[in-house]
């Protein structure tokens, strides 16, 4: 860390024109600060530590004309309490850092040089921080001392040395521990270095460092030990040699290994293999002549060291056995290998031969290289090789014939459970009783950790309604799933699979929604049989293994498939006699079914009588208003010209009596007479004449629809190209109100099954019913989302809202406020948006929030979903 050293005192003072020592004479502290001290104080503020001044009288009292605000994040104190007492800095300081520190300062006054300490200090609050500090004492005119400095927070760093210091002290021990030479030999050969403690060498140290491979090796083993440095450097990949030097106690072999340890230089690791290379030879002697009985057994046979278990021999049945090749085996343990499945076999197996001397057709199981399992009876003597005990073991492979045991035993076990259960069944009407016992059964035969029974609804999509599983692992009782996505997914895997087999789900592909499944539930192979009642997909009978990959055997697989019948007989039975239960109350329920059906033609024929109450107080207000204001219309357009004074503000219009309408004549005078009317009121009544045109259409839609139902033609639709067509409808109502549309509709949603005519005026209805509701200057905002199959369309405005009644009455049919010209016609459009909707498969509604107007938003099923649910 850089020292950092800092002049503050002049700095704060000069622009008053005042000298530091004048300043200090007065005994008090400044009371202002000059305009400097805010930039010293950002730059403080951005340091990890404290400036500080401090003036040391020659009367030994101290004073501190200034401390910046780094001493409340280094010593947790308020810079108002160091310069009240400087001595709460002084208490912090650690007890063994004391005299360090007061020595420190003590050279630094006595040789006017600049101060330099490093030292460990407890906050307040308990916390160990080691700090430096830094600074340039003065010595003013009157023999007073001014220290201006900083004080830096260097724990990180003093911590990071710490460790530095211990892990090289770890490596030490452990460099220590190795008993081999270590060398450090440059490129050209030159020993640079040499670790010999613990190790067998002549030459002291000093005879070895400084010389060259050439000086003290022969010039063979130093050519080989040149090209493998050279090798080791161009390659950078760890390098072995073996040679023979001559020594004191013979001939002995060496062996070498060079990695890179620097530039231009190795590390070499010399270990002697003497020992190694003599019991080599010996054990290649003893392999011969025992060959000839090693080649002619069709039993596998070994020698290993009884202690560690390690490979001397092996025979060609051994290899073909386990899987490894003889130079994969030699040298190595059992245990390296993995062959044992059970470790205590090998311990029970040495306990018997250090007590005995033999062992006779021990059981035992052996792993593969492949990892199979296979089944041996093992024979074993301790024989001597050199001194060394040994195992002679001969194993005579009876895996085929375990199988073949199991596989009786597995046979008549699943024939038992299969008989169990059809009596059960026979003898039951329990179906859930017998659905439990069933999978509970079916999970102890096959040790699986979980077995449960799913049915597929059509309605309800697909359940689980039986299951036993080990408590290690979730449970899926009571899991159900509605997404038809989904649904149809699961059901496809059983559909394209009578039965579905998957012995490791990562190794397999599927859905993000079936990996996920299989994650929630720790699943990890599965085994699935479906169901089937009438050639239909009613359910699967499924095994699932959590702890891992599963290898399903046949006849497990043939299990599951006897049993998913048993059990398809039973829900058949169970079926049956609800059936029989039904016909038994099915008196009872006709006449509830006849009672309900006589209330629903009552309610019928109420909403008729409503729907008549609507057309005749319709047409007896609206109707009659209308018609007369026509008459007026068209009387006074036919006695004037369509030229010039079409285009004023008023038109005359004539009283002449109207020809269609048998009247009194009338004077001469008083039926020539005219009178202006404003434009204005022609256009509204024009408006009105529209409204009403439009209510009368709306009324006989209805009729038709309450009579015969409402006609839609419903193909697939992209649902942005419809949107485009109701746009340019929009348009002029949109300029006319001021109004402005926001289209958030992605432009790739995929198809809607619609009637692009009828759903183009569900959206105009639903504008137009925002735009008479509110004044001009409405912001309307359109969006769409997929949602489980659907797709959810949303109208929203800032207008004014309403009240939940109004929201919950919206779409209904009743009489509205007579006195309002529009509330009739716009009442019945809304009406009829339901309807559209509702013979669409989809729903409507509204949302009102006083703050962001009204939210309409009507549902819509996908073209594919919708497709495959129509007959």
């Amino acid at each position: 860390m850089a020292m950092i050293t800092l002049n503050i005192m002049p700095i704060a003072y000069i622009s008053k024109g005042l000298r530091v020592d004048e300043i200090v004479k007065s005994g008090h502290k400044p009371d202002f600060l000059p305009e400097k001290i805010p930039l010293l104080e950002t730059v403080a503020a951005n340091l990890p530590g404290m400036i500080f001044q401090i003036l040391q009288r020659q009367d030994g009292s101290v004073f501190i004309p200034y401390i910046s605000s780094g001493c409340k994040y280094l010593y947790e104190l308020e810079p108002e309490a160091v310069q009240a007492d400087f001595q709460v800095l002084c208490k912090l300081i650690h007890p063994q850092d004391i005299q360090a520190f007061t020595e420190s300062i003590a050279v630094c006054r006595n040789t006017v040089t600049p101060w330099h300490w490093e030292g460990r200090i407890v906050t307040p609050s308990g916390k160990l921080k080691w700090i430096q500090g830094t600074s340039q004492p003065e010595l003013q005119e009157d023999g007073d001392f001014l220290w201006h400095g900083l004080i830096m927070d260097i724990t990180d760093r003093k911590q990071a040395q710490e460790k530095l210091q211990e892990s090289e002290a770890r490596y030490k021990a452990i460099l220590d521990a190795i008993p081999d030479l270590m060398f450090r030999i440059s490129r050209d050969g030159e020993y640079l270095d040499l670790k010999s403690e613990g190790a067998n060498i002549t030459l002291s140290r000093e005879e070895i460092v400084g010389k060259n491979l050439q000086e003290l090796l022969p010039s063979d083993v130093a050519a080989i030990s040149q090209v493998a440095i050279a090798k080791t450097l161009d390659s950078g990949i760890l390098q072995t040699c073996e040679y023979q030097l001559p020594t004191s106690l013979g001939i002995r072999d060496y062996e070498a290994r060079l990695v890179v340890s620097g530039t231009d230089e190795v590390l070499a690791i010399v270990r002697d293999i003497t020992d190694r290379k003599q019991g080599e030879v010996a054990l290649q002697n003893l392999a011969q002549k025992f060959a000839k009985a090693f080649s002619c057994s069709p039993d596998s046979i070994t020698i290993s060291t009884l202690q560690e278990g390690r490979f001397i021999e092996v025979n060609d049945s051994f290899v073909n056995l386990s899987g490894y090749g003889r130079d994969e085996v030699i040298g190595k343990t059992s245990f390296e290998l993995n062959l044992w499945v059970h470790d205590r076999d090998r311990l029970n197996l040495v306990q018997e031969l250090q007590s005995t001397g033999v062992a006779r057709n021990l059981e035992i199981e052996f792993r593969q290289k492949s990892g199979e399992i296979i089944t041996t009876l093992l024979s074993a003597e301790v024989i001597d090789l050199n001194g060394i005990p040994a195992i002679l073991g001969v194993h005579h492979d009876i895996t085929e014939r375990k199988q073949v045991e199991a596989q009786l035993r597995f046979c008549a076990q699943r024939d038992r459970l299969l008989a169990e259960t059809l009596v059960r069944i026979r003898s039951s009407l329990n179906l859930e009783q017998i659905l439990q016992t069933t999978v509970t059964e079916v999970r102890q035969f096959l040790q699986a950790d979980r077995v449960f029974i799913g049915l597929n609804n059509a309605n309800l999509g697909i359940k689980t309604i039986a299951e036993s599983v080990d408590p290690k692992y979730p449970s899926v009782s009571g899991w159900s799933i509605n997404d038809e996505a989904y649904l149809q997914e699961l059901r496809n895997l059983l559909k394209d699979n009578l039965v579905r087999v998957v012995e490791d789900i990562t190794q397999i592909e599927a859905s993000p929604k079936v990996k996920a499944h299989y994650r929630k539930f720790q699943t990890k192979a599965t085994l699935a049989v479906p169901i089937m009642l009438n050639n239909e997909l009613f359910g699967a009978l499924i095994a699932n293994q959590c702890s891992g990959a599963r290898h399903w055997q046949p006849i497990e697989i043939d299990l599951l498939q006897q049993m998913s019948e048993q059990v398809a007989i039973a829900i058949q039975q169970s079926q049956i006699c609800q059936k029989l239960a039904e016909l038994n109350t099915n008196l009872e329920y006709q006449v509830q079914e006849r009672t309900a059906q006589l209330q629903q033609k009552m309610q019928e024929v109420e909403k008729l009588h409503r729907v008549k109450d609507v057309v005749l107080h319709t047409v007896a207000h609206d109707l009659r208003t209308s018609v007369m204001g026509n008459l007026m219309v068209l009387k006074n357009l036919l006695n004037q010209g369509a030229g010039e004074q079409g285009s004023r503000r008023e038109i005359t219009a004539s009283l002449s009596p109207l020809p269609s309408i048998p009247s009194a004549p009338l004077p001469l005078s008083h039926a020539q007479s005219s009178i202006p009317i404003s434009r204005s009121i022609i256009e509204r009544m024009i408006q009105g004449n529209d409204r009403q045109l439009t209510m009368i259409n709306s009324l006989l839609e209805i009729n038709s629809c309450e009579k015969q139902g409402l006609e839609i033609k419903i193909e697939p639709v992209q649902f942005s190209t419809l949107l485009g067509g109701t746009f340019s409808q929009l348009e002029p109502m949109l300029i006319q109100n001021q109004a402005t549309l926001k289209n958030l509709v992605p432009a790739d949603l995929p198809l809607v099954m619609a009637d692009g005519t009828r759903l183009q005026k569900v959206l105009v209805n639903l504008i137009a019913h925002s735009l008479h509701n509110n004044p001009p200057g409405l912001n309307f905002t359109l969006s769409a989302t997929v949602e489980g199959g659907m797709i959810r369309t949303q109208i929203q405005d800032d207008g004014v809202g309403m009240s939940k009644v109004e929201c919950d009455r919206l779409f209904d049919l009743h009489v509205r406020d007579p006195q309002d010209c529009c509330s009739t016609s716009i009442g019945l459009k809304m009406y009829l948006c339901r309807k559209v909707i509702k013979a669409h498969g989809g729903e409507i509604g509204v949302m009102s929030n006083r703050k962001r107007g009204l939210t309409f938003w009507f549902t819509l099923p996908l073209a594919t979903s919708s497709a495959t649910n129509r007959p």
